[in-house]
């Protein structure tokens, strides 16, 4: 390639690049979150089903009110053997209303605002699940891009060694197994990091997809892969946990719920009062032999109060109780599974965090020896002190310390990130 041509084709892949550079937007941890807070779909299907709980959640759903009815209807018929034609216009509005049934209503009222605080305690574990999601999926985008930077760095270090044993080849001082040992470690490290490159494309796009936003969106991450080194006090994890865990506080709404429905199964007991009032018109009109032969007009109002007592009804009502008795029970036996199971995650995720801050520190000095190990290595490589079986290793070794010390990072900020979520951590991010 002539060496105008070659300028013109790296001047344009600058601009290409310096094109695809400016279309990147900026994307910190804070925007992800917003984003997902938005646009996640489980999202906007939990606070669909708040709404629906709020809308539930009314004194006329429960049956305080009164229901006012109307209706109409316009009869005809004909007398064959008489030859009689009879019409009758009938119309009518009336009124029920329920005005006893042993507190009923006042526990159903009750009963749909526990539902509604279910639901938002239901989104508010969403938000915490999503937001926790959010975090580990965005610094797992960080890693992906820290390791590629590390096999990029070793895919030099072996295009280097490449190009020095061809200059050594041409200059008489290597032979060609040399050469071709050089390239196959060359394009094997090259190979690995292409598929680097894919997972950090693939792991970008499914970050895009709890966001809500369109896979092909490309972003610069600019948060730095680095954890939070803080310690925790055991005693106080727990503290916070049992007062603020959301999924903790939802058992305990559960238990409002079955509470409530032993108390309607109760009311079945209670007699049951009701009103009805309203107005009937009716009138009717007969013609016989063409000619009108009756005509009536009425127009009734009325008032009736009814009272009625389900005296036997098979012992259907003391199940009932005694089911729904049962069932506060068995809440309550939830509460403390759920107390007991959520007391060891936490002494879990506590004993990893921890093991992973001093896992963190082992994999610094792991990394820093392999650095300068591979300085050295280099340096005796090219003198010819070690050959090149031993600066392979010694490349390896420096890879999979690099690779220990970024999983160290992130597995800190993923137990981080759990004590977080299960201690109530994430309750202050509000749901656009």
């Amino acid at each position: 390639m002539r060496p105008l041509k070659k300028s013109i084709y790296i001047l344009l892949g600058i601009l290409f690049l310096a094109q695809v550079a400016k279309g990147q937007e900026e994307l910190t941890l804070s925007s992800a979150l917003e984003l997902a807070l938005e646009n996640n779909y489980g999202l906007i299907i939990s606070r669909a089903d708040l709404q629906v709980a709020e809308i539930n959640n009314n004194w006329g759903t429960a049956g305080r009110y009164p229901t006012i009815g109307f209706d109409a209807s316009d009869n005809n018929n004909y007398e064959l053997n008489s030859s009689t034609y009879t019409n009758r216009l009938s119309a009518g509005i009336g009124l029920n209303w329920l005005l006893f049934d042993g507190f009923r209503v006042k526990f159903t009222k009750s009963r749909l605002e526990n539902m509604e605080e279910l639901t938002s305690g239901q989104l508010a574990v969403q938000v915490e699940t999503t937001i926790e999601e959010i975090i580990l999926v965005y610094y797992s985008v960080l890693l992906q891009k820290e390791q590629l930077k590390v096999l990029e760095t070793v895919m030099k270090l072996s295009d280097d060694r490449y190009q020095y044993e061809l200059k050594k080849q041409s200059l008489g001082g290597s032979v060609t197994y040399n050469v071709l040992q050089a390239k196959n470690v060359y394009l094997t490290d090259k190979a690995n990091f292409m598929n680097q490159e894919m997972l950090v494309r693939n792991t970008t796009r499914n970050l895009n997809y709890m966001m809500g936003v369109e896979p092909s969106q490309a972003w610069e991450f600019t948060e730095s892969f680095e954890p939070d080194t803080s310690d925790f006090i055991l005693a106080d994890l727990l503290s916070k946990m049992k007062a603020d865990n959301q999924r903790l506080k939802n058992q305990y709404t559960g238990l409002l719920l079955r509470e409530n429905e032993t108390s309607l199964q109760r009311s079945a007991y209670s007699p049951s009062v009701s009103l009805g009032a309203g107005m009937d018109y009716g009138h009717t009109w007969a013609y016989t032999g063409g000619s009108q032969s009756f005509n009536n007009e009425s127009i009734t109002p009325y008032g009736n109060v009814r009272l009625s007592f389900d005296i036997y009804s098979a012992g259907v009502r003391k199940r009932g109780v005694e089911i729904a008795r049962i069932n506060e029970e068995v809440a309550k036996v939830e509460i403390d599974q759920m107390e007991h199971a959520l007391t060891n995650e936490l002494f879990n995720l506590f004993d990893y965090h921890t093991v992973r801050l001093e896992l963190l520190n082992v994999a610094n000095e792991n990394l820093e020896a392999a650095e300068l190990n591979m300085s050295i290595s280099e340096d005796k490589y090219r003198s010819g002190v070690i050959n090149s079986f031993n600066y392979r290793d010694i490349q390896l070794i420096f890879l999979s310390a690099s690779y220990q010390r970024l999983n160290a990072v992130y597995n800190l900020i993923s137990s981080k990130t759990g004590l977080t979520r299960i201690t109530g951590g994430f309750l202050g991010y509000a749901a656009p």
